[in-house]
């Protein structure tokens, strides 16, 4: 039995509702059972100096946790100076899924800096920022479309991404916290909407795993993100 009385694969109720900020291109409010996520999408009409000269845009993700988005508060991180590790690892994970659904070409030389805030958190955080950002960077493209800005749409498929492990012996869909504290395997499965995988992170955290049961979270994987995508175009129609 799940703590949330879930079935094995069932996910959390999702919703996704847009036009959450006044001054951003694109943005959202994410929410995936008790974790809720704010989204929001920045154009920039020039690429990072790296990309100088070279015809390709880019989008790049921030990430960052308010202080009581959990149980206890957090110190920001800016009062610290610098930020954790986790968090630089979350963004450029980010960033990476979202550039996996882009023609950079098309985009052409600017940036796109997609910021996810995590307001309230209960488990796979990222995953929502994922999810969330892609309908943030559809919003901020459309914008760049109907301007006649670009002509060719960049976005060439959606992106979505769903935290699924080993819970109690038994494979289960969309953690939240107390399962991902306890969980003896822990994954985040981020997919394309013609299922290819852009990255799969998986690791035991209190048992080792079989080909089989890692098997069996990529299936409950790509129902769950069946179940996103479908909320993404619902919050865009």
């Amino acid at each position: 039995m799940r703590p949330s009385g879930r079935d094995l694969g069932e996910m959390r109720p999702v919703s996704i509702e847009t036009g959450i900020m006044k001054h951003a291109e694109g943005s959202c409010l994410i929410r995936i059972g008790e974790t809720h996520v704010l989204c929001s999408a920045s154009l920039e009409d020039k690429a990072p100096p790296f990309l100088k000269n070279t015809g390709l845009g880019w989008v790049t993700a921030e990430y960052g946790m308010l202080p009581r988005a959990t149980n206890t508060r957090n110190r920001r991180e800016a009062a610290s100076g610098k930020q954790s590790g986790r968090t630089q690892e979350i963004q450029r994970l980010i960033g990476r899924a979202l550039r996996a659904g882009i023609d950079r070409v098309a985009l052409g030389e600017r940036q796109i800096v997609i910021d996810c805030d995590v307001i309230q958190a209960d488990g796979g955080t990222r995953c929502a920022a994922i999810t969330g950002g892609w309908v943030a960077l559809r919003l901020a493209v459309d914008k760049l479309l109907k301007a006649g800005v670009i002509v060719s749409d960049p976005i060439i498929d959606h992106v979505a991404a769903v935290s699924c492990g080993i819970y109690a012996g038994q494979a289960v869909l969309d953690l939240d916290y107390a399962e991902d504290s306890a969980a003896g395997t822990d994954g985040n499965f981020i997919l394309t909407g013609r299922g290819r995988m852009v990255e799969v992170q998986m690791s035991a955290e209190g048992a080792t795993f079989s080909r089989l049961e890692m098997a069996q979270l990529l299936d409950l994987a790509e129902s769950g993100i069946g179940r996103l995508m479908a909320a993404q175009k619902a919050a865009l129609t």
